[in-house]
């Protein structure tokens, strides 16, 4: 990317609308409008203007007008990019996006690159590498916990307390190098045992960072319900309920679901990803006997598991099914068991088989339904609700939902347990410095103070086109 010349996007989603924007950025980006724009008051040039202002007129091109326009002017170093801006808003229209991008090109602008944008906010200081990151997630959030995490991130949450470790370490690591330049005087600067301390700290802060991201991770791709239970129970017709479509094959023939069938649904701004799997039993059938280890292996990762019985069994079989599918999760999994087909029994013997199955498994979470005629759907879906907000108010602090943050605070947490043990072992400072500097590198991975041009291409080309 050349950095040095002035880029132009069309900034909207494809597709028709009310209006549309065209963003540019760059030293010339207003001299380029001013080619192409007549305002409706007369000699008004937009070079003359001041900034944060918007302007009524024409985009033209010679005697032809192409449109009516408002341009907003933006001036460095306040905007966006750091550098002139301007966005102009159209109507809506494809062609006449496309006609007047083709324009600005023809006055001198050059086409941006995917996150372009947003990668000259980051190298002129208007965000950190992280606070850029940010803004991908928060165009792609789907739920108000993704929306929640990416704002926090884009406002400097995450940095402010990143950079808070990073200037403590930072300082005593300065000490310890300046150290090295007296050795020969047997001068020490750092103190050994606030230097421990603060290295515990840090341990104690990165790793809870590192720890969050399973939850960042839940919260961003949506937390994850395994429906479970025996072939034929109605799995695969309780998805298409939830759904409120037939995603999946409903048959009266045992085994139908052979794979995992997954999809998403957002309920009251959360985000939940349902996995439908096959039917748990013993087979021969080699693709079946795929199926269900595939399906073992959903329940083990889910944060909720469903557990679906026919209460047309005896009671004895069904208290085996709940019993070996407590034994297969762990305490941080939530066990609800649905017992479905409610509409063919009566209430008196659906409390019965209740009573009985909670004298086996005491506080179990239970809730009759019918997944075909939709009797306590929506209960259902209020206690899958209610788990979602709780999991969002564990998300109050600081919460990792990017990979590359993770695996650099992986790597962070690496070090500082090779700076504890070298301060145990009082090893020489010159290995001390190295594994403390092995540390702030990681953190500054994060951030940007350390990175390279391989790292932002992978980072930015990810991004829309125009952000």
């Amino acid at each position: 990317m050349q950095l040095d010349t002035t880029i132009a996007a069309i900034a909207t989603a494809p597709g028709m609308g009310a209006i549309a924007v065209i963003r540019m950025s760059g030293s010339n980006a207003i001299a380029i409008a001013d080619k192409i724009f007549r305002s409706k008051s007369p000699k008004k040039k937009l070079e003359n203007q001041k900034p944060y202002t918007i302007h009524f007129g024409e985009i033209a091109d010679g005697d032809k007008v192409y449109d009516e326009v408002l341009i907003s002017l933006f001036r460095a170093p306040r905007s966006y990019t750091g550098e002139n801006m301007v966005e102009i808003s159209c109507h809506g229209s494809q062609f006449i996006q496309q006609q007047i991008l083709e324009l600005l090109v023809r006055q001198g602008a050059q086409m941006a690159q995917p996150g372009e944008f947003t990668l000259r906010a980051f190298l002129n200081g208007k965000m950190d590498l992280s606070q850029a990151e940010a803004v991908a997630d928060l165009i792609a959030s789907s739920s108000e916990a993704g929306r929640r995490i990416a704002m926090m991130q884009m406002r400097g949450g995450f940095s402010d307390l990143l950079r808070q470790l990073r200037d403590k370490l930072l300082t005593l690591t300065s000490l310890i190098e300046l150290e090295l330049d007296f050795s020969d005087e047997d001068v020490e600067f750092a103190n050994r045992e606030q230097l421990n301390q603060l290295v515990n700290q840090m341990h104690s802060h990165v790793s809870k960072l590192a720890e969050s991201f399973s939850l960042g991770n839940v919260l961003k791709q949506g937390i994850p319900v395994a429906i479970a239970g025996k072939p034929n129970v109605g799995k695969s017709t309780l998805l298409n309920t939830l759904l409120k479509e037939e995603r999946a094959i409903v048959s009266d023939i045992a085994g139908t679901t052979r794979d995992t069938i997954e999809d998403t649904i957002n309920i009251g701004g959360i985000t939940f990803r349902f996995v439908d799997t096959a039917g748990l039993r013993e087979t021969e059938d080699y693709v079946e006997s795929l199926g269900i280890e595939r399906a073992k292996t959903k329940i083990s990762q889910a944060d909720i598991v469903m557990l679906l019985l026919d209460p047309t069994e005896l009671v004895r079989r069904l208290e085996e099914q709940v019993s070996n599918i407590k034994v297969t999760l762990t305490p941080q999994q939530r066990l609800l068991v649905l017992i479905n087909k409610a509409d063919m029994l009566s209430e008196e013997a659906i409390t019965t088989l209740e009573q009985q199955l909670t004298k086996a498994h005491p506080l179990l979470e239970m809730l009759p339904i019918s997944a075909r005629i939709h009797i306590n759907i929506d209960k259902l879906t209020h206690l899958l609700l209610e788990y979602g907000k709780q999991r969002i108010t564990e998300s109050d602090d600081v919460v990792i939902t990017n990979l590359r943050h993770y695996q650099a605070l992986s790597e962070s947490v690496k070090a500082l347990e090779d700076v504890k043990a070298g301060l145990a072992l009082n090893l020489p400072n010159d290995l001390l410095a190295f594994h403390l500097r092995d540390v702030l590198r990681h953190i500054g991975e994060i951030t940007g103070e350390f990175t390279n041009d391989e790292v932002l291409g992978n980072i930015f080309k990810n991004f829309c086109i125009g952000k």
